[in-house]
């Protein structure tokens, strides 16, 4: 395989937006121009991404209010999706509801028990233009739904209620990034 067709190893790591940054709680723009700099930012996704050990990244958590995120995750049985989406739409999250582990590359170190639907479907377009349909199941459908969120100003606090929300929320204050 060529260097340059592994994802990210043309990218640059950017630095990631915490807990606490503006631009986490804000809706992300459609991206209209899908060209050499959208191409450019997925490419800096998955070198982020990666070099963070993370399994998705969305684009407002390197600074760039944009609908795109990249993911590397597997599902329930061990499969691996490696892709991205521009302008996603999770237009599916049914079947099961589970409550399972989830963090987050923007609160790093910490992860709490939050319910996701155990199926997601998001659609949207490549870096190209081209149009595109990922299907989730398990740990995969907990990804899309949670980079979905990322999008729409959404965080997996927000999901959490009672004793795991503020546990989670006393946690961050206490981390060294959050203070």
């Amino acid at each position: 395989m060529r260097n340059g067709s592994i994802p990210g190893a043309r990218g640059r790591v950017r630095p990631l937006t915490l807990l606490g940054d503006p631009l986490l709680r804000a809706p992300c723009q459609e991206v209209t121009d899908f060209g050499t700099e959208l191409a450019r930012l997925v490419e800096d996704l998955f070198a982020t991404m990666y070099a963070a050990q993370g399994v998705g990244l969305a684009a407002n958590q390197i600074g760039e209010p944009l609908r795109v995120f990249v993911y590397d995750c597997p599902d329930d049985d061990d499969v691996r999706h490696v892709g991205h989406v521009v302008n996603p739409r999770l237009v599916e999250s049914d079947g099961v509801v589970i409550r399972g582990p989830e963090g987050c590359l923007s609160l790093p170190g910490l992860e709490a028990g939050t319910e996701r639907c155990d199926h997601a479907v998001v659609e949207g377009f490549t870096m190209t233009g081209e149009p595109v349909t990922v299907h989730g199941t398990g740990f995969f459908a907990r990804c899309l739904q949670h980079e979905c969120d990322h999008l729409a100003g959404r965080l997996y606090v927000d999901h959490l209620t009672g004793w795991r929300k503020r546990r989670l929320l006393r946690q961050a204050a206490r981390a060294p990034w959050g203070r």
